[in-house]
């Protein structure tokens, strides 16, 4: 004390400290919506950024290697399934045979990545994988990969593989999503 009587140590009584806590929790309460939003969408976008990254890897592959490179859906990380559903796991592997599958080891390999998520192969075609071809294209195996989180159509994301190789992402289209959300 600096010897001043008439200056008087004060403190935050019980019931300011009280009304601080209120009102900090009722911020909490406004702004917890908006982070599990928040959330959600950097889930679906990193996922989207991972199909597309592995699609990239497996043209380069094709690329490099000078051969067939295959991507598809897989259920046990082992062989290519033949669903739609990609949310379980893929593989990359090469391809040199005609064959559906990656010969012997696969290059990459995700599992159980994506559970969370409901991730499908939209194709007009009856398979459900695309297989890079030496020169980077994908004829005759473009496909369109949706992403959505299980029963909500909102926000929706796609990776699109065009005949030519070109990956690239951006919203789902409403059909698209809907899709999606509908999905089980």
């Amino acid at each position: 004390m600096d010897g001043n009587p008439s200056k008087k140590l004060t403190g935050a009584s019980l019931i300011e400290l009280i009304t601080v806590i209120v009102v900090l929790a009722l911020l909490a309460a406004i702004a917890l919506p908006s982070l599990n939003g928040l959330v959600l969408r950097h889930r679906l976008r990193t996922a989207q950024t991972e199909y597309m990254a592995t699609l990239q890897y497996a043209r380069a592959s094709a690329v490099s290697e000078g051969s067939r490179t295959i991507f598809c859906p897989s259920h046990d990380g082992h062989q290519c399934s033949d669903d739609n559903d990609w949310a379980e796991g893929w593989l990359v592997g090469s391809n040199g045979t005609s064959a559906d599958q990656p010969d012997g080891e696969p290059l990459r390999v995700s599992h159980d990545a994506h559970r969370q998520l409901t991730v499908l192969g939209i194709s007009e075609r009856k398979h459900q994988y695309v297989t890079f071809q030496p020169s980077g294209s994908a004829g005759g195996s473009n496909i369109t990969l949706v992403l959505c989180h299980r029963g909500d159509r909102n926000g929706a994301l796609a990776v699109i593989v065009s005949n030519s190789g070109r990956i690239r992402g951006e919203p789902a289209a409403e059909d698209k999503a809907t899709t999606c959300a509908a999905a089980e």
